[in-house]
């Protein structure tokens, strides 16, 4: 019999999804809520996530994330997770590479942090609690790929004040910079090695003039709150962070050289969303920019229950970065998606009742799906037409049927692949069905129908293109 999901895996299901969205980003004008078949924002919906940190490297977006536990009551938060993309729409889980426990020196809380990559490695920055001092702490963990697993660089920290948040900067000089901070905004030189600095601790002078005016805290007399992320666009240095708790909206200032001086330059992204926090994160991917920031918009979200989202958006001409909303649309894909070659199953661009783990082939699997479960993947691009569709399943019960429908989870039927009992959830089959009708670029719908109970779990699938007929000449 299959137990329910690991505590902190598993969202409450629910019945209304576009409701509960709704709600939630009633703050933004009615105009730009899409219906359910195309509301991409939070971009996992699988489990709370928070603290967006993303990285391009290969042609890929990847995103790193804290982990908030399902029904927590404050920043309970054990381990994070890794996330990708080619197109900023459909996301590929890659579980959960980093924890707590990666750490042999920390306690608790597996708070926001930031990867980079430098010489073919990646440094992963976060902050945790020290058990020897019970001041946060900055660690960093090194791995030989984006997606880990990573391990801990140095079995200490690498720099104490108890202050959390740190983002890493590299400058076109090769000169790499760790920045820090809440209450105090705090930054040093990290060495080529990236796990060590020169120089001592040095702390940004929080002015009005560099990071606003904040009023009714005479101990905080300026915005800046927590989250920076620093970043150089057109040789301007941009700091962007969480400012004047609580609730927070996100800010930025900027400055003509890595260390300042900085100015305050108004504001990002207003308070919005359900959350009274936010933590900012912003790339270029694919000549385009994007903003990432969370919020509390799932179906039982909110200050300690919160969700990734991303959103597109333009410089102004002067470099200035314009105001952005919240938006449950999301930002436009970045591309197409090729059915025609293997495709994780955990790549998804939306899921409804369903959970990711580790599969025991390798990498994720999807499961916990029971009848009506369903999994969106956003502009598949088929082309002159598909014949067939091959997936990866398992099951420890009665099994199923994987419908493939297009454009909606009531769509048209292409195609319908029965599952069998293979003998245990993690003893794998491959299942080939016949496809009619799927042309052109479609949003594909996986939707799965059965009896009572969990009926599989899907590792990957693919398609095999349709034979074209040359006519004679």
């Amino acid at each position: 019999m299959r137990t329910v999901p690991p505590t902190g895996t598993r969202l409450t299901r629910a019945v209304a999804w576009v409701g509960g969205l709704l709600l939630a980003f009633a703050v933004v004008p009615a105009a730009v809520h899409p219906t359910a078949a195309r509301a991409d924002n939070p971009i996992i919906q699988h489990i709370y996530t928070a603290d967006p940190a993303p990285l391009v490297y290969n042609g890929r977006v990847y995103l790193y994330t804290g982990h908030d536990e399902d029904g927590s009551t404050y920043f309970t938060m054990k381990d994070w997770r890794v996330w990708s993309s080619a197109d900023m729409v459909n996301w590929t889980d890659h579980g959960s590479p980093l924890g707590l426990a990666t750490f042999s020196w920390a306690s608790s809380d597996a708070w926001a942090g930031q990867a980079v990559q430098r010489n073919g490695r990646f440094y992963w920055y976060v902050p945790v609690k020290n058990r020897a001092t019970g001041r946060m702490a900055i660690g960093v963990a090194v791995s030989d790929s984006p997606t880990g697993p990573f391990r801990d660089a140095l079995g200490h920290p690498l720099v104490e004040n108890g202050e959390i948040d740190p983002t890493v900067f590299i400058d076109d000089d090769g000169q790499a910079y760790l920045y820090w901070g809440n209450p105090n905004l705090t930054y040093v030189r990290l060495n080529a090695d990236m796990t060590s600095y020169s120089g001592s601790l040095t702390r940004i002078p929080l002015t009005t003039a560099g990071f606003g005016t904040r009023t009714g805290d005479p101990n905080r007399p300026t915005l800046y709150e927590e989250g920076p992320w620093v970043y150089k666009r057109n040789g301007l240095y941009y700091m962007v962070f969480a400012a004047k708790c609580c609730s927070e909206f996100i800010a930025y200032s900027t400055a003509p050289g890595p260390t300042g001086p900085w100015t305050y330059r108004g504001t990002v992204m207003p308070t919005q969303g359900s959350s009274f926090t936010n933590h900012p994160g912003i790339v270029d991917f694919k000549g385009n920019s994007y903003f990432f920031y969370h919020n509390g918009a799932l179906p039982g979200g909110g200050g300690y229950t919160r969700s990734v989202a991303v959103e597109r958006f333009s410089y102004n001409a002067d470099g200035t970065i314009p105001v952005i909303n919240m938006t449950n649309g999301g930002a436009p894909q970045a591309g197409t998606l090729d059915p025609y070659v293997r495709q994780e199953a955990e790549t998804l661009a939306w899921g409804s009742g369903i959970e990711t783990e580790p599969a025991g082939e390798g990498g994720m699997d999807v499961g916990w799906i029971d009848n009506g479960d369903y999994l969106k993947v956003k502009g598949v691009a088929f082309g002159p037409g598909a014949s067939s569709f091959t997936t990866r399943v398992a099951s420890g019960s009665g099994g199923g049927t994987v419908e493939l429908r297009l454009g909606s989870p009531s769509g048209t039927v292409v195609g319908r692949c029965g599952v069998q009992n293979t003998g245990g959830w993690q003893t794998w089959r491959t299942v080939t069905c016949p496809v009619s009708g799927a042309t052109g670029t479609q949003d594909l719908y996986l939707r799965f129908t059965g009896g009572s109970g969990y009926l599989l779990n899907m590792n990957w699938w693919q398609f095999t293109p349709g034979t074209t007929v040359t006519a004679p000449r």
